[in-house]
């Protein structure tokens, strides 16, 4: 059953790998709403995120032979978005602060929160997410909405994953605060 999955559009891609303008348009298709999804929540930016995700389908299709079945089609081509979405960020100069510099520990995230059931509302608590600076955005977009881990997240951006830890819990922090 799992195989079914994972290679759902398994005929696709290889019509695609073999030049298939209509198999590439189906892939496409299948993909780009989610994809922009993705680039929207990592650079904020409309006409940012457009760029992004034409260049990472011209990329996926480029590199499609390298697509070996070992995940989904749908997470290949979600690393690609991500990767470029966050060179695009480096490359607009978005700060994240690395925290192995300084001898102060962050400390541990109390588990107060007077977050009531209103507050847990998706609309709420995606708007209160735009209100964060945006290297908190991009931590929390990767960690909890993308599934990254922190030893991912700090391969992804490059730095430690104790780093992306700390950036993560002051993100939470900042987060519950902006919702209470």
């Amino acid at each position: 059953m799992t195989n079914q999955v994972v290679f759902a559009h398994k005929d696709f891609v290889e019509k695609s790998k073999l030049g298939d303008r209509q198999a590439q348009y189906k892939l496409y298709s299948l993909y780009v709403n989610g994809m922009f999804n993705v680039c929207i929540r990592m650079v904020k930016s409309k006409e940012d995120a457009e760029d992004i995700l034409q260049d990472s389908f011209v990329e996926a299709f480029k590199n499609l032979n390298s697509f070996r079945y070992e995940s989904t089609f749908g997470s290949w081509l979600k690393r690609i978005v991500i990767n470029k979405s966050i060179n695009h960020l480096k490359l607009k100069r978005v700060p994240l602060v690395s925290v192995d510099d300084f001898q102060n520990k962050v400390p541990e995230p109390e588990e107060d929160t007077n977050i009531t059931e209103e507050h847990l509302n998706v609309d709420v608590i995606m708007s209160a997410i735009k209100q964060l600076p945006t290297g908190y955005q991009t931590i929390i977009n990767l960690y909890l909405i993308e599934g990254y881990d922190h030893v991912e997240i700090g391969e992804i951006l490059g730095i430690s994953s104790s780093t992306s830890k700390s950036q993560y819990h002051r993100a939470k922090k900042k987060l519950i605060a902006l919702m209470n």
